[in-house]
């Protein structure tokens, strides 16, 4: 078998060329990729934040998750001083999953206060904006043109419904001189 690898458009299409018995046959197939697309810009590094600007608190869990959520001190809280941002994580039962999640976040917020528009955040959230309206005006654009093309076949339809009611019209047949006195 042989293959080729061929750039098309936003995706790269794979031409294989298959020997089955007594014939070659060409085949075209779509190579789809799960990871972000190459022509966007990479997404800036995550702000590193110092363990001397942190104040940890340990704390019992609250809500949902039973007596052993209520009686460990699995919850996590850090206080970002010189922002004095205030971030709590208790997703896990794990005091170190949940102190990686809340310095994740913390890092996210100050971000966000330092960067603005120009953070990790933001960008994702533009990207995000985008694709949805992208995606919407695909969608608006399928049903408009699945919507005239309707408009087209019904048109069609009722000349060839009057042309059918104009024809039967015409063909009634007066009953005949010697059918009436019977």
């Amino acid at each position: 078998m042989l293959r080729g690898l061929f750039h098309n458009g936003p995706f790269y299409t794979t031409l294989a060329l298959t020997r089955i018995p007594h014939r070659w046959s060409v085949s075209q197939q779509r190579v789809f990729s799960l990871s972000a697309p190459a022509h966007d810009k990479p997404l800036p590094p995550r702000l590193k934040i110092s363990d001397a600007d942190l104040t940890v608190y340990y704390l019992k869990g609250t809500g949902p998750g039973g007596q052993k959520i209520n009686k460990t001190n699995s919850a996590v809280q850090l206080i970002h001083k010189p922002t004095g941002i205030v971030v709590k994580s208790q997703a896990t039962r794990s005091r170190s999953q949940n102190e990686k999640i809340a310095k994740q976040l913390l890092a996210d917020r100050v971000e966000d206060l330092e960067k603005g528009d120009q953070s990790r955040t933001a960008i994702k959230a533009e990207r995000a904006k985008k694709k949805k309206a992208s995606k919407l005006k695909k969608t608006r654009k399928k049903y408009r043109d699945l919507e005239s093309k309707e408009g087209e076949h019904d048109e069609g339809d009722e000349h060839s419904e009057e042309d059918h009611t104009l024809q039967s019209e015409d063909t009634v047949t007066q009953p005949s001189p010697e059918t009436k006195g019977r």
